[in-house]
């Protein structure tokens, strides 16, 4: 008789790339994982509020936040890490974002732009703070609805300009991905993975968990513009 299916939780940006994952670890085991993605806030949320759920992929400050409490301590294991980019409409002007000034520019010119509310949206606050040009733009940002991916808002043209994990950009028809940020400004984002404590079978949990962070699985992050933790 197989073992019972483990449930992983995880934001919207690591899903494609763990689901990819999980596939790989199926082929070789006999066990199966459920995956299901959502909003990163949506699921810090879900999680606190005790869902029953085995395995949790989220930002790793999050994640922090949850261990001792509603995830195994000691169970946190690093994943993937994961740069942001810039997208525009198919067939749309690409503006220059070479430099830190080049996307400044490309942001003020932008009758739209859109970014995530994870980790990456209140970086990029903060930049256009810095900047001080936040003020400005404001009214031109468009909050992207929970697990909406920015990358359709701008392939349906309800924003210019979009920015967010690379993972989530590739491969989405309908837009054309200009970059990532320049090195002066990019932000880097760690995922990592913890157990929960309402799993009835922590010990596979972390199997799956190690697995995902072992070399055999490098090669499919980078396929998905990620780097392994």
């Amino acid at each position: 008789m197989p073992p019972s299916p483990l449930k992983l939780l995880s934001s919207m940006a690591t899903r494609e790339v763990l689901s990819e994952l999980v596939s790989q670890y199926e082929r070789g085991t006999a066990q199966t994982v459920i995956t299901e993605a959502a909003g990163g806030v949506d699921v810090a949320k879900r999680v606190q509020a005790g869902e029953a759920v085995d395995i949790v992929v989220l930002a790793a400050n999050v994640i922090d936040k949850l261990i001792g409490d509603r995830l195994v301590a000691g169970s946190r294991v690093d994943l993937v890490k994961s740069g942001v980019a810039i997208a525009v409409r198919s067939g749309a002007r690409k503006p220059g974002i070479g430099t830190e000034e080049g996307v400044k520019s490309a942001v003020l010119a932008a009758k739209t732009l859109s970014f995530s509310t994870g980790p990456s949206g209140i970086y990029l606050e903060k930049l256009f703070e810095r900047w001080g040009i936040l003020g400005e733009i404001r009214s031109r940002i468009v909050v992207p609805p929970p697990g909406v991916p920015v990358g359709s808002l701008v392939a349906n043209g309800t924003v210019e300009l979009g920015f967010q994990q690379l993972s989530e950009l590739l491969g989405l028809a309908g837009i054309e991905v200009i970059g990532p940020l320049p090195p002066a400004i990019q932000t880097v984002t760690t995922f990592s993975g913890g157990v929960s404590v309402s799993s009835t079978r922590p010990e596979a949990a972390r199997a799956v968990l190690d697995y995902m962070a072992s070399p055999a699985a490098s090669d499919l992050k980078q396929r998905y513009g990620m780097e392994a933790a």
